[in-house]
């Protein structure tokens, strides 16, 4: 009888899954904005400002490697039930586990510095006023969203945020593109390979393929998986049920990548074809690439660009907190869900509020935001390498997926992929001894 019970609750299990896997798309598509954030568009606009059209092969060539890396980590979450850092802790050595999580958090609070700048310097030129109080609204803002709106709310408002990121689709109407040179540089690369151009394409993998998407869509999936707690984790699921979350995941992950892609190669197209081709080559924030538009492209193209900014910052923002308080928490098993309300678990909520704090009074003290925003990249960079590691050992080893191992593509292209920003890591400390 108790056999009858359990198959009929699987089947209304697998029935469920599939009927409303549509509705659970979001992680990925979140994820893959929020690696649009504004020091990212910074970093696009000074490629195509730089290298014109030069660069856009790059943004091609990473979306498979950016999809294979996420759809590990995804699965990871799912199928275990647990974030990164859990995993981390309970597969592999102590100091590993904290050197990692130590350095993320440091990473990430640079870079909501950088982002929060770049958000009050875009509101600054949209409507006036001094950047710094927009930098205090702006945080304090992120923060209470996160702190105070319950996740499954608070969501729905991150997906709706994402298509702020179609200001920069929409620049294209306002400019004018030569389509067919765009469609050979984009295919054929035609460079100067020194060290201005292995900087840059390091600068763009490191923005591609960052550690906190890695930590954040996992937790993601967790909190999903959470939310409805009938749903177990894959590990110890029927495997048509599994086979149906694995494709959700799939579909929103490749989604997710593919518009975080579409976005930083419109950006790079619209710098190329406004500010390269009028000798404008050297860009340092959103804020002065949006501001530099202005007379190239027009008022609405400005308009765009800096609405997409703030847009992008606010979505990024709380992927940012959210991610190290993740680690944190996985790392020193607290208590971490945004489900859940700020007393029942603080410390969690705490590095999410400190996090944020620490980045907006970052922007108040007397340090070069191009400096330390080069700086999160480098350590963004080397942690990626052995995370990226990790995440592929784990993913392989039946004890931690049981049946759910990757498939041999996912496998290739996930070690591919931790071989390519291996070799930009590489790269990067090669260029910086020159």
């Amino acid at each position: 009888m108790q056999s009858t019970d359990k198959a009929l609750l699987d089947v209304d299990l697998i029935a469920a899954a599939d009927k409303a896997w549509i509705k659970k798309i979001g992680p990925g598509i979140i994820t893959g904005a929020a690696d649009d954030d504004p020091s990212g568009i910074a970093t696009y606009s000074q490629a195509g400002a730089q290298f014109g059209f030069g660069l856009l092969w790059t943004i091609v060539f990473t979306y498979p490697l950016m999809v294979a890396i996420q759809l590990v980590s995804a699965r990871i979450g799912q199928v275990t039930g647990h974030g990164l850092a859990t995993n981390i802790r309970r597969h592999y050595p102590g100091w590993m586990l904290y050197a990692i999580v130590a350095l993320l958090v440091l990473a990430n609070t640079i870079n909501i510095a950088a982002d929060i700048a770049a958000m009050g310097e875009a509101l600054r030129l949209l409507i006036g006023g001094a950047t710094h109080w927009y930098v205090v609204l702006l945080g304090l803002l992120s923060v209470m969203l996160q702190v105070f709106v319950p996740y499954s709310r608070y969501v729905r408002f991150l997906k709706w945020l994402t298509l702020a990121l179609l200001a920069y689709v929409a620049t294209i109407f306002v400019v004018r593109i030569p389509w067919t040179e765009v469609l050979i540089r984009t295919l054929i690369p035609q460079m100067a390979w020194n060290s201005e151009s292995v900087t840059m394409i390091v600068a763009i993998f490191g923005t591609t393929i960052s550690p906190y998407l890695f930590f954040w869509q996992a937790s993601q999936e967790v909190e999903e998986q959470q939310s409805e707690p009938q749903t177990p984790p894959l590990k110890g699921a029927p495997m048509q049920y599994a086979q149906v979350v694995l494709r959700r995941i799939k579909v929103d992950t490749y989604i997710g990548m593919g518009f975080s892609n579409l976005v930083a190669f419109f950006i790079v197209l619209t710098t190329a074809t406004t500010l390269h081709a009028h000798g404008v080559s050297n860009i340092q924030t959103s804020a002065q690439a949006a501001s530099a538009l202005r007379p190239l492209a027009g008022e609405f193209a400005f308009l765009l660009f800096s609405l997409g900014i703030i847009g992008t910052g606010l979505l990024a923002v709380p992927v940012l907190a959210g991610s190290a308080a993740y680690a944190m928490a996985g790392a020193f098993r607290w208590r971490n869900s945004l489900e859940l309300k700020p007393s029942a678990a603080k410390k969690f909520y705490g590095i999410i509020v400190g996090s944020t704090l620490a980045g907006m009074a970052f922007t108040f003290m007397p340090i070069d935001p191009i400096k330390a925003l080069f700086w999160s990249a480098v350590i963004n960079g080397v942690i990626s390498v052995p995370i990226m590691v990790v995440m592929m050992m784990m993913a392989t080893r039946p004890d931690v997926m049981g049946k759910l191992t990757p498939s041999t593509g996912l496998k290739l292209t996930g070690w591919l992929s931790t071989a390519a920003m291996a070799v930009a890591v590489v790269a990067m400390f090669w260029t910086m001894n020159m």
